[in-house]
């Protein structure tokens, strides 16, 4: 029998979104916040009202990236510069994988059940979204 994976739910999506979109409000700042399952499937997206439109994409290929390499998407800036060993990286996946701060994965334990991306501010900006809709993560489960 197949073994089951643990993954983020609808109302996982959701309590991490409402999250999200809290910080963004205190910033000031519209957002786009992605969450997606362990698979890297997309299972809640949204759009703030003003939010930057080329952010949709960012948002959604930011978790993917997350959930893709099981680490923050600043993480992973960090060792795609160039001279660095994942240096190019961005280019692969039919240049699905963004390389700068936003994304984080979602774990249980040690196991990643999804991931979210943010989008819509600076980079710093954006990883604060992403570390405050993961920081309430905890207090959901």
């Amino acid at each position: 029998m197949p073994r089951q994976i643990p993954s983020l739910t609808l109302a996982d999506a959701r309590a991490l979104i409402a999250a999200g979109e809290k910080q963004a409000n205190e910033l000031g700042i519209p957002y786009n916040i992605a969450v997606v399952d362990a698979g890297g499937a997309l299972i809640s997206h949204v759009r703030m009202d003003g939010a930057w439109l080329g952010s949709i994409d960012i948002s959604i290929h930011k978790a993917w990236t997350a959930r893709a390499f099981d680490m923050s998407t600043e993480n992973l800036s960090a060792m795609s510069q160039s001279g660095k060993p994942l240096f190019g990286i961005n280019t692969s996946n039919h240049e699905k994988v963004i390389i700068f701060g936003g994304g984080v994965p979602i774990k249980v334990g040690d196991v990643v059940v999804g991931a979210l991306g943010a989008s819509g501010g600076t980079v710093d900006q954006d990883v604060k979204v992403a570390q405050a809709a993961l920081a309430s993560f905890g207090d959901q489960r």
